[in-house]
C-alpha cells in the first residue's frame, strides 16, 4: 500500500518513517551482535574472532546489496510522489529480475573465493579454519539476504517502513533461538552461528512473501517482470554509486581490521567487538540516510524541492544531537560495553580504548549520511560515492595505519583516526550541497 509523504508535518513524517526503519536496522544489526554475544558465552577468542571477521565480510556484502537496492527505493518513491502507478509497478518487476541474477552470481563468486577471503583478512592462524567455515555457510545464504533487502527496499519506496520491521523481527527471534540451540546443546561453534543466521533469513523471506500475496502489495503478474532497459538503467544509475560507496566504506573498515589482526589475537578480537557495537550506534545515522532518501525522493517527484531540503535540515539536527549524546555517554562506559561480549580482561582494555576514540565518528558520519540521503533523493548518488572515496583514500585508511605504527600499545589513536575520514566527507558534502542547490531545476528525476 502506497503512503504519500508529500503533505503534512515534515517532522511527523520523518518520525513515522524513521522509527520503524530504525527498529528494522536495530533488529538486523542484532543478528550479528547476537552471534557474537552468544558465541562469547560458549567459545574462546578464536571463535569470537572468526565470527567477528566473518560477520564483517557479510556486513560489507549486505550493505552493498542495500546500497544497490537504494536505486529501487528512490525510483519507486519518485514515481509515488508523481502518482505514476504504472512506473512504480514496472520498477518493482525489473528489480526482481535484476537482483535474482545479482544474488546468484555473487553467491557463486564468494563460495569460490572463501579461502582467499579468509587469507586476505589476515585472519590469525588460530581462527582461520573456523572463519572459513563460518563464511562458507553465510555465502550460501546470500540469495536470502538479497531477497529480504529488495523486499524492504520496495516497501520503503512505497512509503511503508513498518512491514520490513515485522519481517526482520520474526527473523531476529528465530536467529537468537537457533543460535542458542546450535552453539549450546549442539556445540557447532561458528558454523552453528552462521547456520542460525541463514535459516532465520529464510524464515523472514517466507513470511514476507506470504504477506505480499495476502495484501496484494505487489501484483504477481508476469507482465511486470519483463526487463526494461530504461528502468534497469535508472535503478543502476542511482544504486551502483551507492553500492560502490558502501563497499568502499566497508573495505576501509576491513583494512583497519586487517591492521588490527596483524597486531595479534587480542587486538583482533577487540576491534571485532567494537565494530559490532559501532554498527549498532550507527543505526540512527543510517536510518536518517534512508529516511531522507525515501521522503526526499517522494517530495522531489511531486516537485516540492523546498520541502525536500527541509527534510534534510531536520535529519542533520537529529544526527548531531544523537551523535554528541552517545559520544559523551560512551566515554564513561566503554569498558562495560566491551565487557558485554567477552570476559577476557586484555580484550576489554584494548576494546575500550578503541571505542573511546571511534565513537566520535558517530557525530560526523551522521552529517554526511544525511547529505548522502539528499543526494540520492535528487538522483545524484554519484556525489555520495565521490565524498566517501576521497575521505577513505586521503584520511581514514592512511591515518589508521600510521596510528597503528606510532602507537603500538593502545588502540585509542586508531579509533580517533577513523573520525577524520568522516570530517573530510562533511566538508565535501557541504560544498556539493551549496553547488547543487541552484541546480535544482536540472535534477534528473527520471519522471519526464
Amino acid at each position: 500500500m502506497e503512503k504519500n509523504l508529500t503533505t503534512g508535518s515534515v517532522l511527523r513524517n520523518i518520525s513515522l518513517f524513521a522509527l520503524p526503519f530504525f527498529f528494522s536496522y536495530f533488529l538486523q544489526t542484532l543478528y550479528g551482535m547476537a552471534d557474537l554475544f552468544i558465541i562469547g558465552q560458549f567459545e574462546g577468542a578464536a571463535s569470537i574472532t572468526a565470527v567477528a571477521i566473518g560477520s564483517q565480510v557479510m556486513h560489507m556484502l549486505t550493505v552493498m546489496i542495500v546500497g544497490l537496492a537504494m536505486g529501487t527505493t528512490v525510483c519507486i518513491a519518485q514515481a509515488v510522489g508523481a502518482r505514476d502507478t504504472v512506473r512504480s509497478t514496472a520498477v518493482i518487476g525489473n528489480t526482481a529480475c535484476l537482483f535474482l541474477v545479482v544474488s546468484v552470481v555473487l553467491a557463486a563468486i564468494c563460495l569460490l573465493l572463501t579461502s582467499q577471503i579468509t587469507a586476505w583478512m589476515k585472519t590469525p592462524a588460530e581462527a582461520a579454519a573456523v572463519t572459513e567455515s563460518y563464511l562458507w555457510v553465510c555465502f550460501l545464504g546470500i540469495p536470502l539476504i538479497t531477497a529480504y533487502n529488495i523486499i524492504s527496499a520496495i516497501f520503503r519506496g512505497l512509503g511503508d517502513s513498518c512491514s520490513p520491521m515485522y519481517f526482520i523481527a520474526v527473523a531476529c527471534v528465530a536467529n537468537i533461538g537457533l543460535d542458542y540451540l546450535f552453539l549450546g546443546p549442539l556445540a557447532l561453534g561458528p558454523v552453528g552461528a552462521a547456520l542460525g543466521t541463514t535459516l532465520s533469513q529464510a524464515i523472514s523471506v517466507i513470511v514476507a512473501f506470504i504477506y505480499m500475496r495476502r495484501t496484494q502489495t505487489v501484483k504477481f503478474d508476469w507482465s511486470i517482470w519483463r526487463p526494461r532497459r530504461q528502468i534497469l538503467g535508472r535503478i543502476l544509475r542511482i544504486g551502483v554509486p551507492i553500492a560502490l560507496q558502501d563497499g568502499f566504506i566497508q573495505v576501509s573498515f576491513l583494512i583497519i581490521t586487517v591492521i588490527a589482526n596483524m597486531r595479534g589475537l587480542t587486538d583482533a578480537a577487540a576491534v571485532g567487538i567494537v565494530e559490532k557495537f559501532i554498527s549498532f550506534v550507527f543505526l540512527v545515522p543510517s536510518s536518517m540516510l534512508a529516511t531522507v532518501s525515501a521522503l526526499g525522493a517522494q517530495n522531489i517527484g511531486a516537485g516540492k524541492m523546498a520541502r525536500a531540503r527541509q527534510i534534510l535540515w531536520y535529519a542533520l539536527a537529529i544526527c548531531v544531537a544523537f551523535g554528541v549524546t552517545v559520544s559523551v555517554v560512551t566515554q564513561f562506559s566503554a569498558a562495560a560495553i566491551v565487557g558485554w561480549f567477552t570476559m577476557d580482561a586484555a580484550v576489554i582494555t584494548s576494546g575500550a580504548a578503541y571505542l573511546q576514540g571511534y565513537i566520535f565518528d558517530c557525530i560526523f558520519a551522521g552529517l554526511h549520511f544525511a547529505f548522502s540521503g539528499y543526494f540520492c533523493a535528487c538522483g545524484r548518488s554519484e556525489f555520495s560515492f565521490l565524498h566517501n572515496v576521497i575521505a577513505i583514500v586521503t584520511a581514514r585508511i592512511p591515518l589508521a595505519y600510521l596510528a597503528s605504527i606510532w602507537y603500538p600499545d593502545t588502540l585509542l589513536p586508531m579509533g580517533l583516526a577513523t573520525c577524520m575520514g568522516s570530517v573530510v566527507s562533511v566538508f565535501i558534502c557541504v560544498a556539493v550541497f551549496r553547488w547543487l542547490k541552484p541546480q535544482s531545476l536540472r535534477l534528473h528525476t527520471g519522471l519526464s
